[in-house]
């Protein structure tokens, strides 16, 4: 076995020992009665709110009240959202106009929480699914931990161009520390007191960052908070771009953009190592079966054997992280996907802007 393919396997290994830090968020009993505050910011969500209001009407720990922050929406989410609501106890709030220096969410969230009541607050984007017991475990673990607790969806598929997004699903995840106080902030689905959250300076300390999530978290650290994340394979999921193909790329490419400067390089380091295996994999075998150039052992066998364990690895890590089905046995279509968004981020870098949900957005922070 040549000094190459050990390289390749203990990259291999590598995926392994990252993979051991994907916590679950864990399911507790909420202590006393606290009111909860249920804040869901909606900007052209009018085919995603009636699911979440029907899931919230359904939670085991009911909350005192469901907030909808119509971010200035186009589609009727307003309307949708009072028609949807049931028994809840829902309110649909709209901000002012977006004043310069804002983004969108930030804006609707903030005032969200100045028209809420409850003692805890829970953020929830619209396209999310939670499980009835999800209130419940987000509440507990806040009264547990303190600070901010959020929790990154099991990221649900239907369509083939879905399972595209396997590598940013699984990288954005492997390259930053979870569980208890790590300092990381997932958006989608947090959890915080009113007090910790105007200890941390709440949204109007974010106001202008498009990966809000990141920088709160970073607000609540500075003001001596914990900040703790885990996944939610089991009590909430999302289907994340069901606009279609464009949507997917547009949006991962802000996401790729903005947060390029919060990841965790100790953690980034690691996953590169475990990438670069991933992607020779992808190249060596198809190399070997048609004779393009390549390094190390041209033999179609050991190349084939290097593929398989890592498509094996891919479909064991990615079943509590989303449901990508095959798409790990075809790993190299996923690898190609995401070197080129990659390089498109890193063009509106330069560029300085993306075109989101209708406004434009910096990748400048």
């Amino acid at each position: 076995m040549g000094w190459l393919t050990v390289s390749v396997l203990v990259r291999w290994l590598l995926g392994w020992v990252l993979s051991w830090h994907l916590p679950l968020l864990p399911r507790g009993s909420v202590q006393g009665q606290p009111s909860i505050s249920v804040l869901i910011p909606a900007r052209n969500e009018a085919g995603t709110l009636p699911n979440l209001l029907a899931r919230l009407g359904q939670q085991h720990q009911q909350p005192l009240e469901v907030i909808v922050i119509d971010d200035h929406s186009s589609d009727g989410t307003a309307a949708i959202a009072q028609a949807a609501a049931g028994p809840l106890p829902l309110r649909v709030i709209a901000p002012p106009p977006l004043p310069p220096g804002w983004c969108g969410k930030t804006w609707a969230l903030h005032h969200g929480v100045q028209a809420s009541l409850g003692d805890v607050l829970v953020f929830l984007d619209a396209d999310t699914e939670p499980q009835p017991d999800l209130l419940g475990s987000l509440v507990a673990l806040q009264q547990q931990l303190g600070g901010l607790v959020s929790v990154q969806p099991f990221h649900r598929t239907e369509q083939p161009y879905e399972q595209l997004s396997l590598l940013f699903n699984l990288v954005g995840l492997l390259a930053v520390p979870l569980g208890p106080g790590c300092g990381v902030a997932f958006g989608p689905a947090m959890t915080t007191s009113r007090h910790d959250y105007g200890r941390s300076g709440g949204h109007r300390a974010v106001a202008d960052k498009v990966v809000e999530d990141w920088f709160l978290g970073h607000c609540y650290e500075q003001a001596g908070l914990p900040v703790s994340a885990y996944i939610g394979c089991g009590q909430i999921s999302y289907r994340m771009y069901p606009g279609g193909l464009r949507d997917m790329v547009v949006g991962f490419d802000k996401n790729f953009a903005t947060a390029a400067g919060e990841v965790h390089w100790p953690w980034m380091v690691a996953v590169v190592l475990w990438l670069s295996g991933l992607f020779w994999a992808a190249w060596c075998l198809p190399a070997s079966l048609l004779g393009w150039p390549m390094l190390g052992d041209p033999s179609p066998l050991s190349n084939g054997m290097i593929y398989a364990a890592f498509a094996l690895q891919l479909a064991w890590i990615t079943r509590r992280v989303g449901s990508f089905r095959w798409i790990p046995l075809i790993f190299p279509v996923p690898v190609m996907f995401f070197l080129g968004v990659f390089l498109l981020a890193i063009i509106n870098l330069e560029r300085g802007q993306v075109q989101w949900k209708g406004r434009r957005v910096s990748t400048r922070e």
